[in-house]
């Protein structure tokens, strides 16, 4: 009888070793699912002010329309609680909901079709069991025809989706793939940095060289620009990815500095490290910066420049705004004042346009957490921020890109309407007509 005890007691105690073991290892799971969550930025899109984390009804403006993100908690009415792991995956990296119907590319299961096996299970680990339900549902999707229609994403996704999960290049260092891992899925940098051809499909052919957002514009990020000038360095890029600002005097902005908050801001040093490693060669770690230091003092310097009357009379619009506007913080030339960031040599002064000189006057930089730059949308019309946007862009930055009063009116607006609605627009009436044609023909026939 004692000798029984004994095996029941050892056979618990195994059993509770075990199940403690089992525990820890979910925990662990949900640690790490928590942790490539922020690397995929899921919190940017599936988040709201006013509502709870995860929980949807985040407005993402697309040139097709509206597209609200979906409430992701673990709610069985609301959210995706009723998911298996097969159909969170199938979601996650084919666009694919559990019903059958497609997702909108505004997800960038595109991306996250790169994802490994392990990471999707650490995913669904966390979205499952280290996340509050919510049972609210989110505010739902409503595209203009056709574009409404889902099922027209299945010849989308057959046309453009590449499911082939990440492989490893053995010619590389393990940092190598990693970055390489990070910015073609979880970070999904292509998503705004790859053109797109009239389908708004990425351009398999142009990774990573730049694409207009409909305002901000995503810069060219291949190694080859990243070498040119203004010049950068992983330690640059590295820097720039984890805090926003870098040697070369970048500072982040727009979509990209949310990105920096939410997400690489986050991230570990050793990740970050790895995606500017992907990015730029080994060679071109060695280099100085370009960028004119911002100026550090011990107390307030005052802005510096000419301001007689004379000099005053002499001056384009443009000039006018930038000192009543700018110069208090970056100085009358741009040379950056007390701290802030100096204008003459900055990197965005260097893209192919305006636009993101234009938005950050617009919208400011950061203003709604009482840093940063305030917005100026409100107090400049459009021909202002054009000449405001032209003289930063060409007389303090040397560009000969400038932008026009039409240009501002558009990105205020929130960017150009996609072709894609005029031509589905065309094709319906074409279809309409020929229809029409068929219909009489069949009735004259018949008549016959």
């Amino acid at each position: 009888m004692l000798k029984t005890c004994k095996v029941f007691l050892a056979a618990g105690l195994l059993l509770l070793g075990w199940g403690a073991a089992r525990a820890a290892d979910q925990a662990e799971l949900i640690k790490r699912g928590a942790y490539l969550a922020i690397a995929g930025d899921c919190a940017a899109c599936h988040s709201v002010q006013g509502r709870a984390l995860f929980a949807g009804g985040h407005p993402i403006e697309s040139p097709l329309g509206r597209i609200y993100s979906t409430n992701i908690t673990p709610s069985r009415t609301a959210g995706i609680g009723q998911y298996t792991q097969e159909q969170f995956a199938a979601a996650l990296r084919r666009g694919v909901r559990a019903d059958g119907s497609q997702l909108y590319p505004a997800m960038p299961y595109t991306a996250y079709a790169k994802l490994s096996d392990d990471d999707v299970a650490a995913l669904y680990a966390y979205f499952m069991h280290g996340v509050d339900a919510v049972d609210t549902p989110a505010q739902q999707t409503a595209l203009p025809f056709p574009f409404n229609v889902r099922m027209s994403m299945m010849a989308w996704n057959w046309l453009f989706l590449d499911k082939t999960p990440f492989q490893p290049d053995s010619t590389k260092s393990v940092e190598w793939n990693r970055g390489a891992y990070l910015v073609q899925g979880l970070a999904h940098c292509s998503t705004c940095h790859t053109p797109r051809n009239f389908l708004m499909a990425e351009q398999a052919g142009k990774p990573l060289q730049g694409s207009s957002l409909g305002t901000w514009f995503a810069p060219d990020i291949t190694a080859a620009t990243l070498q040119g000038k203004p010049h950068w360095t992983q330690q640059m890029l590295a820097d720039y990815l984890a805090t926003g600002h870098a040697g070369n005097g970048a500072t982040a902005g727009g979509p990209m500095l949310e990105a920096i908050e939410k997400s690489f801001s986050r991230m570990t040093p050793e990740d970050v490290r790895a995606m500017a490693s992907y990015l730029l060669p080994e060679d071109a770690a060695a280099g100085a910066a370009t960028g004119s230091p911002v100026p550090q003092a011990a107390g307030l310097t005052p802005v510096q420049g000419d301001d007689t009357p004379q000099t005053l009379d002499g001056l384009s619009l443009g000039a006018r705004l930038y000192r009543n506007n700018c110069a208090s913080c970056h100085n009358v030339s741009g040379q950056g004042l007390n701290g802030l960031p100096p204008l003459q040599e900055h990197p965005v002064l260097k893209k192919p346009n305006g636009d993101n000189v234009a938005m950050a006057v617009l919208e400011g930089v950061l203003p709604e957490k009482g840093q940063g730059m305030i917005g100026f949308a409100h107090t400049l019309d459009d021909k202002q921020i054009a000449a405001l946007t032209n003289y930063v862009m060409q007389d303090l930055g040397k560009s000969t890109v400038g932008i026009t009063e039409a240009r501002v009116q558009a990105l205020r607006a929130g960017g150009e309407a996609s072709p894609l609605m005029l031509m589905s627009r065309i094709g319906m009436g074409i279809a309409g007509v020929l229809v029409l044609l068929v219909v009489v023909w069949l009735v004259r026939r018949r008549k016959r």
